[in-house]
């Protein structure tokens, strides 16, 4: 059943809408935490994902994942290890394919349903523990549903998962990011997507055509252009059709949370699926009415993000 509002939750007075929830902790949070032990593993294909390890010694790992052109050493990932750390888990964050230090090897890159990486690093973190949990950011929380959903045969050790401002349809998410706070946030993506395909280009002219960004002005443009067609896909709409974690909720298995706030400015009104919700037993579903996307700032400064401390306390919940 979802939880329309968590009652214990209040945002900070000055944060007085869903766009500032968003934008403050991006341009002023910092977060503290020891370096991170760096690794390269390979995939199946013969490229690399870079992975940051922190490590205490725990028997419990959790894995997260991050959002759209975001990387392992952003503010929300670090606040969700430090969390996570501190309640008795190792922690494994990781970068697609493209979003670490280096580019990546294949003319392929990343998307919103590549499960296959978030696999392959599942398969390389679990010899070394008893338990597996999985937390995903936006467009990391639709790849993490889309694995647990999806008909195949889970690790064992996968124990629990969390997606937070999660576009569970990619397609409407898309496009209400294209239509809020007058483009801002479809400029800063295009713009680091742009300085991605540029340095792609060089090696592999043919698949990244430099010519076609004179004509893309939404994230659907570029997903016509260049996510679609790159990774199989005959355009956007199939391959939103194909990678949105709606249709795979019903197939998990595992406790899940997923937690999007109402006044996220990116998600679209089908990513609060209420009735779908109270037909499922697996997943559980927390609507607050703040938090922004990828924000949940407390207004009690002496409370850590709530984001953070819910996903945890939902981990580590008896099941």
């Amino acid at each position: 059943m979802p939880s329309l509002q968590s009652c214990n939750f209040q945002r900070p007075k000055y944060l007085f809408n869903g766009h500032l929830e968003t934008i403050y902790p991006v341009l002023f949070r910092q977060v503290t935490l020891c370096p991170s032990e760096q690794e390269l593993v390979e995939t199946h294909d013969g490229d690399v994902l870079e992975v940051d390890w922190h490590r205490r010694g725990n028997s419990k790992l959790i894995v997260i994942s991050h959002g759209l052109e975001g990387s392992s050493s952003r503010s929300y990932i670090l606040g969700m290890a430090k969390e996570a750390l501190n309640n008795g888990f190792d922690v494994l964050a990781w970068n697609y394919r493209g979003c670490g230090a280096q580019l990546n090897r294949k003319a392929i890159f990343y998307h919103s349903g590549a499960t296959y990486d978030l696999e392959t690093i599942v398969r390389y973190a679990s010899p070394s523990y008893t338990e597996i949990s999985l937390i995903g950011f936006s467009l990391g929380g639709n790849l993490t549903l889309k694995y647990l959903g999806e008909k195949r045969q889970l690790d064992p050790k996968i124990k629990k998962g969390v997606a937070i401002s999660v576009p569970l349809d990619l397609g409407g998410s898309c496009d209400k990011i294209s239509t809020s706070a007058f483009g801002i946030y479809t400029r800063r993506f295009l713009k680091s997507l742009q300085l991605k395909i540029e340095k792609k280009s060089i090696l592999f002219p043919k698949e990244f055509p430099l010519e076609k960004f004179a004509s893309i002005r939404t994230l659907r443009d570029f997903d016509n252009s260049f996510t679609g067609p790159l990774h199989g896909f005959y355009d956007a709409e199939e391959y939103y059709q194909t990678n949105s974690s709606l249709q795979f909720l019903p197939s998990i298995e595992v406790p899940t949370l997923v937690l999007n706030a109402q006044n996220d400015p990116f998600l679209s009104q089908s990513c609060y699926p209420i009735q779908l919700a109270k037909q499922l037993e697996q997943v559980h579903f927390e609507f607050p009415i703040h938090g922004g996307h990828v924000g949940f700032m407390q207004s009690d400064p002496s409370k850590r993000v709530y984001s953070e401390t819910r996903a945890v306390e939902f981990i580590c919940q008896d099941s």
